[in-house]
């Protein structure tokens, strides 16, 4: 005869599977296909349909997590998938940028760079994750999220916005540049404290 030996805390993370800040997290996975399908509409509507659906889909992840934290619906299915939405939504903003020719040439970099460390960073928690160890996210790598974010922000508005405000693409990738050198900053930090838990363990 089997059992289920699910104690108090797992039963509450099951019911959170459903919870508004997780479905908040599924929907902002959910807009990136949608957003990707707005660079393809004719200009200017596919930079404007694009940045709504980006700036949406930024609203979605501050509020998933101060809501998760706040009625105190955290789950592991939360914690799994919202870093990972973060990534795909990163990754496919620039993917399309560089695809329409709003990143090019040497700030191309820049979003390697980007890219590169959201892998390296991944890979690393990842490893450290089989010998529970949990990395903290600094306020420094908070900042460079924010600052990455309003920077592809920019981007997306890009030509579009260029016509009433003149710069706001060279904004973009002066910020998409700030970005890229704290990622280089917090993911050396993140490789030295993945290497100061490899060699204790």
């Amino acid at each position: 005869m089997i059992t289920d030996h699910m104690t108090g805390s797992d039963v509450r993370a099951r019911g959170h599977t459903w919870s508004l800040p997780n479905l908040l997290t599924y929907g902002r996975i959910l807009l990136v296909p949608v957003m990707v399908l707005c660079f393809y509409l004719p200009a200017p509507a596919s930079h404007w349909t694009a940045l709504v659906i980006f700036i949406i889909a930024g609203i979605t992840d501050y509020f998933d997590g101060v809501l998760a934290r706040r009625w105190e619906q955290q789950s592991a299915i939360g914690k799994m998938l919202d870093p990972i939405a973060d990534k795909i939504l990163v990754a496919a903003a620039l993917l399309m940028l560089a695809a329409i020719g709003t990143i090019g040439g040497v700030s191309l970099l820049a979003a390697v760079i980007i890219l590169c460390r959201e892998v390296f960073v991944s890979g690393l928690r990842e490893f450290l994750a089989a010998y529970r160890i949990s990395v903290p996210v600094t306020q420094l790598a908070k900042w460079k999220t924010t600052i990455q974010m309003i920077a592809i922000g920019f981007l997306i508005a890009g030509p579009a916005a260029d016509a009433y405000i003149p710069g706001v693409t060279l904004m973009g990738i002066v910020l998409l540049w700030m970005s890229a050198i704290l990622t280089l900053y917090t993911g050396w930090e993140y490789l030295r404290a993945g290497f100061r838990h490899a060699r204790e363990t």
